[in-house]
């Protein structure tokens, strides 16, 4: 977690996770990552169950026992990018709830209270070229920072929808489409180098 390419990343996990009365879970940057290098963000919606599930050991990676981590590792080895060739965050930090307490997706009011997390990691990221958002709350979530906040940094962003089981009538376009934005990142991230 505190290796130096993600120190910088961990310390705003440690930043987010005391900033509220309740302490919330954020998982930590996924160390096999690039960290603040990262020139492809590879943008989800909200920490999964199994990643909240694993408390303060929760990474966003790829590598998480969960179809979602699964599909993505897949398109990304399908697209020819390198396991540290992107960094995997989510648009809202920490996971979000409705009133009975069951995980939902994130909502505008979600987006607007995750963006200032989301533009303190604009921040970190220098060398950001390119943003897959997968899902339409990713994308609504890097759209708002993008075009409400004036001074945020405005990169290309691909958009592909959620590949999770909840979309399985899509789900082999879902993949086809995150698999061809992974590659088509990396000719960008490249092209903007």
């Amino acid at each position: 977690m505190d290796e130096p390419h993600v120190f910088a990343l961990n310390a705003l996990v440690r930043a987010w996770r005391a900033a509220v009365d309740e302490q919330r879970f954020v998982p930590w940057f996924d160390p096999d990552g690039p960290g603040v290098n990262a020139r492809i963000l590879v943008l989800m919606e909200s920490p999964g169950p199994r990643t909240v599930a694993a408390g303060d050991l929760g990474f966003s990676t790829e590598d998480n026992d969960d179809p979602t981590a699964a599909a993505l590792r897949a398109a990304r080895a399908s697209a020819g990018v390198a396991r540290d060739g992107y960094v995997r965050w989510n648009v809202v930090p920490w996971p979000t709830y409705d009133a009975t307490g069951h995980r939902r997706p994130p909502l505008v009011r979600d987006l607007e209270e995750a963006r200032p997390a989301l533009k303190e990691l604009w921040a970190a990221l220098p060398d950001l070229h390119v943003v897959v958002a997968v899902g339409m709350p990713a994308l609504q979530g890097v759209m708002r920072l993008m075009t409400i906040d004036e001074t945020a940094r405005v990169v290309p962003v691909l958009a592909v929808p959620h590949p999770s089981p909840r979309n399985a009538h899509a789900r082999a376009e879902a993949f086809n489409r995150l698999r061809v934005a992974l590659e088509r990142s990396q000719k960008i991230a490249r092209l903007r180098a």
